[in-house]
């Protein structure tokens, strides 16, 4: 497997051809647009929406989309779009804290795997064929019953299971460029093995673990919805796609709007995502 090469232009330079290559991957850059745009409207709903999400007004329950409530509003008389976007703003929040700490955990341990071997190998592997074994949703609802609904179940039960993929990807990478001619340099020249794994390793297994991390994140979004239908995520009243699924389920024959809408809410970003994902997979596979 030939090393990724990190090019060094100058800033003009560099600018232009990020831009270039950008255009040049398009589920890249639809991707890109599609989380900007989601990102944008969470950032801004304070000011795009003059309703509280949380504020009850049952004299104006289960409208249909109008002017004044652009997608209606739900059984409690909420701007179903200000809850909408505010549960964007909950669970893509919960999404991206979450995905850190496995991130950095799992690299680095697939990094000390795949560039030592031995024990160490040994025993990383075990651990991740031991978590492999027991199926990821039942992990989370014992996680989330234990430690009781909301965000620290999440934030558990992924630091204790998330960096596995992480690290099985960078063990393997890691293992073929340790292989390599210009490791075995490295290694003459007298370097330590940590420096030739943050400066020589860490920037050529780094872009793989990008693209995994996009794939991941779809996931984990899934798997936060979930628990939130099932009653065991993110505790009312605060705005969370998978309440608004189960809370709309009575009301799918008068009022279909009220499921669909949060639904269509996971499917986009799940969509965005995949396609940054690709993209960049694409675009690296390009230099």
């Amino acid at each position: 497997m030939k090393p990724i090469t990190i090019d060094s232009p100058t800033p003009r330079n560099g600018k232009t051809g990020a831009l270039s290559r950008l255009w040049r991957t398009p589920s890249l850059l639809a991707g890109s647009i599609m989380l900007a745009v989601l990102v944008l409207l969470a950032v801004l709903i304070p000011l795009i929406s003059p309703y509280d999400p949380t504020k009850q007004d049952l004299s104006a329950f289960l409208q249909p989309p109008s002017a004044e409530h652009w997608l209606g509003t739900d059984q409690l008389g909420r701007d179903l779009f200000t809850r909408l976007i505010y549960a964007a703003r909950t669970d893509l929040t919960i999404m991206v804290l979450a995905e850190i700490i496995p991130f950095c955990v799992g690299v680095f341990l697939g990094m000390i795997a795949g560039y030592y071997g031995k024990w160490l190998d040994t025993v990383i592997s075990l651990i991740t064929d031991t978590f492999i074994a027991f199926p990821f949703y039942l992990i989370v609802i014992i996680v989330a019953f234990a430690s009781g609904a909301g965000q620290r179940g999440i934030y558990i039960t992924f630091i204790l299971v998330g960096w596995i993929v992480f690290a099985r990807v960078t063990r393997g990478l890691t293992a073929s460029f340790r292989r390599q001619e210009w490791v075995a340099s490295a290694r003459t020249l007298g370097l330590p093995g940590v420096r030739i794994m943050l400066r020589h390793i860490l920037p050529n297994v780094l872009p793989q673990a990008i693209v995994v991390l996009m794939t991941d994140m779809v996931g984990l979004l899934v798997a936060i919805v979930t628990l939130g239908y099932l009653g065991i995520g993110i505790t009312p009243p605060t705005p969370d796609w998978g309440t608004m699924i189960f809370d709309g389920q009575p009301f799918i024959t008068t009022a279909w709007w009220l499921s669909a809408v949060p639904g269509f809410a996971v499917v986009y970003t799940g969509i965005a995502l995949s396609l940054v994902g690709d993209g960049l997979a694409d675009l690296w596979r390009k230099k």
